[in-house]
């Protein structure tokens, strides 16, 4: 009798789904940023996440913009590029009744060649291996970002975060297991 693989899940762990565990498709690279990273990043951004427009680039799981919908934020954009992955994330958000988020399959570089709309915080937990964030970021100052818009970078310990663009400055940063994160602030020139 053949077994069942045991099932992908990530835990909501605050705010309105506090507690719910939602099932996510399973691809290489993929890794869900874990819930004791989750706790603090969430309590370094309780201050300014009721209301806020939330950008995820790298959805994966959904586990940073579905906490961040269920802790009240206003408007929340998932980015992902794998089918399988945007899927799921629609399914959750409908089991959710989360009205406030929208999934978008596209690439994260390519997402951000639109027209900008400014968002309050953005999560950029691209896979380790790809060195993005540099580019990314620099992306993200072309109009993305609201006044003071906070922003969470994810990295492999054994690296450093690159060199953030004029103006922005890391908030905080902390090291758990194998995860280098940080929260940056970019407030608006002028």
């Amino acid at each position: 009798m053949k077994s069942n693989p045991p099932e992908s899940t990530v835990r909501i762990i605050g705010g309105q789904h506090r507690g719910r565990k939602l099932p996510f498709a399973e691809m290489p690279g993929l890794r869900p940023t874990g819930d004791r990273i989750r706790e603090t990043l969430f309590n370094w951004l309780q201050p300014v996440i009721q209301g806020a427009r939330c950008l995820d680039l790298f959805a994966g799981s959904g586990a940073l913009g579905i906490e961040a919908a269920s802790r009240g934020a206003g408007k929340v954009v998932l980015v992902d590029s794998a089918g399988s992955v945007v899927r799921q994330l629609g399914k959750n958000k409908t089991l959710l009744e989360l009205e406030q988020l929208s999934v978008v399959r596209a690439d994260a570089l390519q997402f951000l060649e639109q027209e900008p709309t400014p968002f309050d915080v953005v999560f950029l937990d691209p896979p380790f291996d790809s060195n993005l964030l540099q580019p990314l970021c620099k992306r993200l100052t072309m109009g993305w970002l609201a006044d003071d818009a906070r922003i969470y970078l994810e990295e492999d310990v054994s690296r450093d975060f690159p060199n953030l663009p004029d103006g922005w400055e890391f908030l905080q940063e902390k090291i758990a297991g194998q995860v280098r994160y940080g929260l940056a602030c970019a407030p608006l020139p002028g």
